[in-house]
């Protein structure tokens, strides 16, 4: 892991109602390619605007992955099921929008030439599985969480969310036959996106502490920007995203007694490798 350190350039607390969903947009883009979706319906449509191919979409789609000439998207369901309100995971040919399989699943990657990985957590279930690219399960592991994907040299590396408190998630490696490398312990059941740095290092927002992870799994704290008591995590809700400036990582608090209340921890970090 590269010696990376962080400069806290500016702190600030906004107040305000609760967070926005996922934003306006696609849901993916590709070479000015985009999938498109709305309640009950996907669409593919090219780089002048015009719309490829339109389907009906059994759910309210949230996430699409791209790979090679398929594409996969997981929905929520509009009617609360055994599962909540997880919809299926379809996986579709690009050319017409053709039904390849459906799936089960809440979290999915792609990994290339067709292939996916889809994860699912809850009721027993902490897996995720390799799909080829007609759907068949080709491994299979049990972890759960962010993938990361295609950093050189670093496999298939998971930071963990178990939803679990106290939590036992980790930040991890996927190995071939199932077998899942442990790498640190986390301190937030449901730690946000990581952002992966030029060398592979992974940026983790952990219970409020900056940490990075490296390539081999060894881990360093990086700041501690407002580390939280086990007993107010599940109040706080973190990100990290890329800046000007270098980073911004925010972490959104829920009022403990005021329903509707929130307020907005906003950190920018200067970024730099000693």
């Amino acid at each position: 892991m590269g010696s990376w350190q962080v400069t806290v350039m500016n702190h600030r607390r906004e107040s305000g109602g609760r967070p926005q969903g996922r934003p306006a947009g696609p849901l993916a883009r590709h070479d000015g390619w985009a999938v498109h979706g709305g309640d009950g319906e996907l669409s593919w449509v090219d780089p002048n605007g015009e719309v490829r191919w339109r389907r009906p979409c059994p759910g309210r789609p949230n996430a699409a992955h791209l790979s090679a000439d398929r594409v996969l998207v997981t929905t929520d369901s509009f009617d609360y099921t055994a599962w909540g309100h997880l919809g299926p995971a379809l996986l579709l040919d690009l050319a017409d929008g053709t039904l390849v399989a459906e799936l089960r699943g809440e979290r999915g990657a792609a990994l290339g030439d067709g292939r996916f990985l889809l994860g699912l957590e809850g009721y027993g279930a902490f897996d995720t599985r390799a799909h080829d690219r007609d759907g068949a399960v080709v491994d299979s592991w049990r972890s759960y969480g962010h993938y990361v994907v295609g950093a050189v040299g670093t496999g298939l590396r998971v930071v963990e969310t178990d939803r679990r408190h106290p939590t036992g998630s980790r930040v991890v490696r996927l190995l071939p036959g199932g077998v899942v490398q442990p790498g640190p312990l986390l301190c937030d059941a449901l730690a946000p996106e990581p952002l992966v740095l030029p060398d592979g290092t992974l940026l983790v927002l952990d219970a409020g502490v900056l940490r990075a992870v490296g390539r081999e799994l060894d881990d360093a704290v990086l700041a501690e920007l407002l580390p939280l008591d086990p007993a107010d995590r599940h109040r706080f809700t973190g990100s990290l995203r890329r800046s000007p400036e270098g980073l911004t990582a925010t972490l959104v608090e829920r009022h403990p007694t005021r329903m509707g209340r929130y307020s907005s921890h906003i950190w920018t970090l200067g970024l730099r490798t000693g």
